[in-house]
């Protein structure tokens, strides 16, 4: 088609189109555009009018003013408002004071959490960035690559940024790296012939994919996709469409706040009631109204439950886990499957060569990674001296290693350096003295490299043509190989096949080497068609690279298994690599590839899931219904990742986890960042989140037993008219309720973790902290304090007064306080003794409120605020006294119940044992 005839031809191509499978000719008609000339500047305005520039769109952010008024509106902040503005009417102002802090505290810090909802999207857009060498009215010009336009003809070479999906027209030793997009750790190679209809996105080697980089040789391609049409436009819909959700403690605790906002309205209005039946004023009302919905309402829960997080977050950050919010770290403790990515997070990231064929013998090749340090070893424990093999393996190779380990060019050429070197052969230096005379660059077409160099060989300068490629290829080239005496034999197809298929087995990727000696005479037609002399080669040698396992990656797993998580690997790489790898690692039976992966129903997959551990060559949506089917079983599921192309099933996730080292877009669009890239934090970090959700069930254990203690204790003096129903005066309560607990939750954090978290299953997020058990501990210890703190308003030394400080109150404050303090001490473990040992960290803060105490009712400002009087040190003893029979009750309990486990686990041992053999 001319330029002229696309005046004509307005339409840009359809989203769905399957470009990989047409051929070049047929992409470039269906495109509308001509390969020699690309478009007109008047087709390309058109066509920019009709399809949008080339960029990702994102949606604006949430206005901050929206999400604070989202948290005002929240029920316990319309409570403590409620309760603020009451004070002020009756002119209690400290009480507002401290209420209104607690509030606008709880507002600021819950605005700051949410102000960060459609940052991976945005992140997305800013990596559209590259320019474009594209062809328009029949020149070559440079454009801003959001100025593309679907049919135009782009020019890619090494080093660039590809800017918009396109159909490889032709090219030169095109290699893409696309592990941003595919997971594929390798550069991909590229080439203009057409895939089958059905191809996974990960094997489209006729396409080039936006914001993925050219790693080698150059290429013409056709645009054909555009801004949020392309794959990683594609992602972009994804990460908008998958929503934040609220944590199982948010729900939690929003659901316990409606309870507890129903109990203490109710308790508030039957206080009330009981007042006004007395005859009592409105003025008087309002005041115990106050009294008691400060009593009711827990005012410190939010602030102590972000302490408590915050403190986790912080452990967090020094065990390299950044969390993105403070609730999220309370569900990695409930997290039950972990989904992994591979490269990087389970494994190195560093090619290695494990093994090595030559002359029919296998050699073991000791080191990791990039360091030279190792050898190749035989079976007899004898390093191999093979120094044809190492200049076979050197000289064929572009690559460029450190002695530092870092590495310039393709990450498998690396790992042959290194290889090389461990042979006795630096590559740099033999590249520099054997100059190449001839080279067949490699090519995805036939699937090898060759080089020619003169090279000493037995006591002579020889001619050399070295040749390095895919296995099934280069042996099909050889005639003879190296036999075990060095010399040269007919090629062994069977036991090199054999050799092959084991490496295959293993997850390894091979290589292998061959050579030609050509005579001197020849040297000119070598040089003038090296391809027809890649023939009748002597077979040297092959290896074996794989990427290998971090060192504690499968310690980290089996952890996990014994904490009840199942682990699950899922990869870009080919499912029979990631299958191996998986094997090696221990996360159980069941590999799987993306194309089965699609093949499966919904209900399918589910059905399969507890049998597969293993998924290769997945797409980012294969990715994103995994997680929401493991969701849907129930699983609170942990998604790791570093590409693009995790982002959508990271953000859905309920820890989304992104690699340090990995993309910005993941990075936001993850709840946790490990900044070490490690498998092994991550596990780690589950356990810290357990440690902090058993800190918080403590402190749950202990606020909600003196929440039930206080609406008690108003009752029962609103009921027989104890201080016309006023048992403690609102500053009293508050002092209690943040002052005191304030230490106590430090205590409660500041406690030694518990013994043997990681050996149980983890906990199930249907039984939240609000269940049977719970209740009895709250109701129960709640019930012991309101008949301790009752008994001085009603055998007191004097008659309490709900508008004249007196002894009797104060006694009660005291004892409430007191047994606040040793609440902290008894409840922070159950039903181990909170008696025993490590204690000593946790005595030493909770002095500090006992000393508040006693403080609060000498000092003459604290007495006037909070309603006080001195006591004598015998009502001081009789405080001392009571507050003691809240340790008797507790610790019996906790004993009686200790006895009661023991004797069950004791008769459940062996039906335990018969289920797990079973399983």
């Amino acid at each position: 088609m001319t330029i002229d005839a696309q005046h004509q031809q307005a339409t840009t191509p359809a989203p769905s189109a399957e470009w990989w499978a047409m051929t070049p000719d047929d992409a470039v008609a269906n495109a509308r555009s001509d390969a020699a000339d690309g478009l007109t500047s008047d087709e390309v305005a058109r066509r920019l009018a009709e399809s949008g520039p080339n960029a990702l769109v994102s949606a604006p952010p949430p206005s901050v003013w929206k999400i604070a008024l989202a948290q005002i509106l929240e029920l316990m902040t319309l409570m403590l408002i409620a309760v603020t503005f009451i004070s002020l009417l009756i002119g209690q102002v400290t009480t507002a004071i401290i209420v209104a802090v607690l509030v606008l505290f709880n507002v600021v810090t819950g605005t700051r959490q949410e102000v960060k909802a459609r940052r991976s999207v945005d992140a997305l857009a800013k990596l559209q960035i590259p320019k474009a060498r594209v062809v328009r009215n029949r020149q070559l010009v440079q454009v801003e690559a959001p100025e593309l336009v679907p049919g135009d003809i782009v020019e890619l070479e090494s080093g660039d940024l590809v800017p918009a999906d396109g159909r490889i027209l032709r090219s030169t030793n095109l290699e893409t790296q696309e592990s941003s997009l595919t997971g594929e750790s390798l550069p991909i190679p590229k080439g203009p012939a057409s895939n089958p209809a059905d191809t996974a996105l990960a094997d489209r080697t006729s396409m080039v994919f936006q914001n993925t980089s050219v790693t080698r040789g150059t290429a013409r391609v056709v645009i054909v996709e555009t801004g949020m049409r392309t794959q990683m436009g594609r992602i972009a819909s994804l990460l908008t469409q998958v929503g934040d959700k609220k944590s199982p403690l948010q729900i939690e605790l929003d659901n316990l706040t409606k309870v507890l906002g129903i109990i203490a309205w109710t308790a508030v209005l039957v206080i009330v009631i009981i007042g006004w039946a007395r005859g009592q004023s409105l003025d008087e009302l309002l005041f115990l109204a106050t009294a008691v919905a400060i009593s009711a309402i827990p005012t410190g829960l939010p602030v102590f439950v972000q302490s408590l997080l915050a403190w986790g977050a912080s452990r967090l950050a020094k065990e390299q886990a950044i969390v993105a919010s403070l609730n999220d770290v309370e569900t990695l403790g409930a997290t039950s499957a972990i989904c992994s990515d591979k490269t990087g997070t389970l494994t190195l990231n560093e090619m290695t060569v494990r093994t090595a064929w030559f002359a029919g013998n296998s050699y073991r090749v000791t080191g990791q990674g990039y360091s030279f340090d190792g050898k190749v070893l035989g079976a007899d424990g004898e390093a191999l001296d093979a120094a044809t093999l190492g200049l076979a393996i050197s000289l064929p190779n572009d690559a460029t290693v450190t002695v530092d380990g870092d590495i310039v060019g393709d990450p498998t050429e690396a790992a042959l350096v290194v290889l090389g070197a461990k042979l006795g052969v630096d590559a740099d230096q033999a590249r520099a003295e054997y100059r190449r005379l001839a080279e067949v660059p490699f090519d995805s077409d036939y699937k090898f490299m060759a080089t020619l160099q003169r090279i000493p060989f037995q006591g002579e300068q020889r001619l050399v043509l070295f040749v390095k490629g895919a296995p099934d290829v280069v042996l099909g080239r050889c005639t003879t190989m190296i036999g075990a005496d060095r010399g040269v034999v007919p090629v062994a197809a069977d036991s090199a096949t054999a050799e092959l298929e084991g490496l295959s087995a293993k997850g390894l990727r091979t290589i292998a080497f061959a050579a030609r000696f050509v005579e001197d005479a020849d040297e000119g037609r070598v040089a003038a068609d090296p391809m027809s002399y890649v023939a009748d080669l002597v077979l040297i040698g092959i290896v074996g690279i794989v990427d290998p396992l971090r060192p504690e990656a499968k310690a980290a797993v089996e952890i996990a298994h014994n904490a009840g998580i199942e682990v699950r690997m899922i990869t870009g790489d080919h499912a029979v690599t990631a299958g191996a790898i998986g094997a090696e690692l221990g996360l159980g039976t069941g590999a799987v590839s993306g194309a089965d992966l699609k093949a499966m129903s919904d209900e399918e997959l589910s059905a399969r899931l507890p049998d597969l551990h293993v998924f290769g060559r997945v797409t980012p949506d294969d990715k994103l219904r995994l997680v929401g089917l493991l969701q849907a079983q129930g699983s609170i599921v942990a998604m790791t990742g570093d590409a693009v192309n995790d982002a959508a099933a990271i953000k859905q996730a309920n820890i989304g986890v992104a690699m340090g080292s990995g993309s910005e877009v993941t990075k936001q669009a993850a709840k946790l960042v490990l900044t070490d890239d490690n498998f092994a934090t991550l596990v780690h970090a589950v356990e810290l989140g357990r440690i902090v959700y058993s800190k918080i069930t403590a402190y749950l254990r202990f606020q909600m037993t003196q929440l039930l203690s206080l609406i008690i204790l108003f009752l029962a003096a609103s009921a027989f008219s104890i201080a016309e129903g006023v048992a403690l005066f609102p500053a009293q309560v508050l002092f209690i309720n943040f002052f005191v607990a304030l230490f106590a939750v430090f205590a409660i954090a500041a406690d030694a973790n518990p013994p043997g978290i990681m050996n149980h299953p983890p906990r199930d997020p249907k039984v939240g902290v609000v269940n049977p058990l719970a209740l009895a501990e709250w109701i129960g210890y709640g019930v012991v304090i309101f008949f301790i703190s009752l008994v001085p308003l009603v055998w007191g030394p004097d008659e309490p007064s709900p508008t004249t400080p007196t002894a009797s109150m104060t006694m009660a404050y005291v004892v409430l306080s007191l047994a606040t303090v040793l609440s902290a001490l008894l409840m922070r473990r159950t039903p181990e003794s909170g008696l025993l040992p490590p204690i000593a960290a946790v005595a030493k803060m909770l002095v500090w409120p006992v000393i508040l105490t006693v403080l609060s009712t000498e000092l003459g400002f604290l007495q006037k605020m909070l309603g006080t009087v001195s006591l004598t040190g015998w009502q001081w003893l009789q405080c001392i006294g009571l507050t003691l029979v809240l340790l008797v009750v507790v610790e019996g309990d906790k004993f009686f119940r200790r006895r009661r486990r023991n004797k069950r686990n004791a008769a459940a041992v062996p039906t335990i044992t018969t289920v797990r053999t079973s399983a």
